[in-house]
């Protein structure tokens, strides 16, 4: 009798987790979330294909930065660049490490060094959110969209970990927002998962 209760219970435990996600608007926010990341995403890889195809042959192009410039000059770049707003696509690096010679080596520096600028970024977002403007510009007018980002922020920091979109933007939000410090590092972890999956990838296609 007991056993032939279990489907039923595991059923409902699915549809009441359905049915708080849909009541606390989780469903609205992943989408919204996601809807403006998705054409940005497919954007990049589009141009990068076509870059690689028709103007710049990436091999000849990394070959010649790892001759000519020194690993700890080209790290610090990228750590500048994972600190200030992600200016420069990680992948460039990742494909920079793979004509180094010790490519595993190098992809963990970097997936570290990101990993640290993230770190680095949500602090400037905590020093921002002091600045009286911009406080009462959140607390006041986005006062909804904040508390969103609060429930949900974690979502946002795992998309930003994961996906090719500038994980110092969503750092300094985290920040911003003064999402729990513990629970940031924790999400932002999976920027190492980023690193070796996309290294996965590139190494092959370049």
């Amino acid at each position: 009798m007991s056993t032939s209760l279990k489907p039923s219970v595991k059923k409902s435990r699915i549809k009441l987790l359905h049915q708080y996600y849909s009541y606390t608007g989780f469903y609205t926010f992943v989408k919204s979330s996601l809807g403006k990341v998705i054409v940005p995403i497919a954007i990049f890889l589009v141009v990068l294909w076509l870059i690689h195809a028709f103007v710049i042959d990436f091999d000849d192009l990394f070959t010649s930065i790892t001759t000519t410039y020194s690993p700890l000059t080209i790290l610090a770049v990228f750590f500048a660049s994972e600190s200030l707003l992600g200016l420069v696509p990680p992948e460039i690096f990742i494909a920079w490490a793979d004509k180094t010679e010790a490519p595993i080596f190098f992809l963990s520096v970097l997936a570290l060094l990101s990993y640290l600028g993230g770190i680095f970024s949500f602090f400037v977002g905590k020093a921002i959110s002091k600045m009286p403007s911009v406080y009462a510009y959140f607390d006041v007018k986005m006062q909804k969209q904040v508390k969103m980002l609060r429930k949900w922020g974690g979502f946002l920091i795992v998309a930003g970990a994961l996906l090719p979109i500038p994980f110092s933007i969503t750092s300094i939000a985290a920040g911003l927002i003064h999402y729990p410090f513990r629970f940031y590092l924790l999400f932002g972890l999976l920027r190492f998962l980023r690193f070796y999956l996309y290294a996965l990838l590139i190494f092959n296609v370049f």
